[in-house]
């Protein structure tokens, strides 16, 4: 079974430079979750996306690429049905004329 959470917005304070340090900016998050469904053994995704959001919120992570480990290992803990884990960042104000991320797979077979 696939779970799929798309653009998950939110503001947070994430980044290096000083302005990011000082004033909450815009996050979107894709999450994609691979798991073995059965009757009973199910992975609530309202919960996934409150633990992303708080996570993130919580930590104020100064690079993407540590926010994206620290969450892939946050998740599968709290989550331990997953099996496969896709998560993306991306900063969509950062830069005037694109969109910035990053994305990592984690596969916990």
């Amino acid at each position: 079974m696939t779970i799929l959470i798309e653009n998950l917005a939110f503001a947070t304070i994430i980044g290096i430079l000083d302005f990011e340090r000082t004033a909450p900016q815009q996050v979107s998050i894709d999450c994609t979750i691979e798991y073995s469904y059965s009757e009973g053994y199910f992975i609530n995704y309202a919960e996934v996306t409150k633990c992303i959001e708080t996570t993130i919120k919580e930590k104020q992570f100064e690079l993407i690429e540590t926010a994206l480990d620290v969450l892939g290992k946050t998740l599968k803990e709290r989550f331990p049905l997953i099996q496969k884990l896709s998560l993306t960042i991306r900063k969509p104000d950062i830069l005037s004329n694109c969109t910035v991320g990053v994305q990592h797979t984690f596969n916990f077979d």
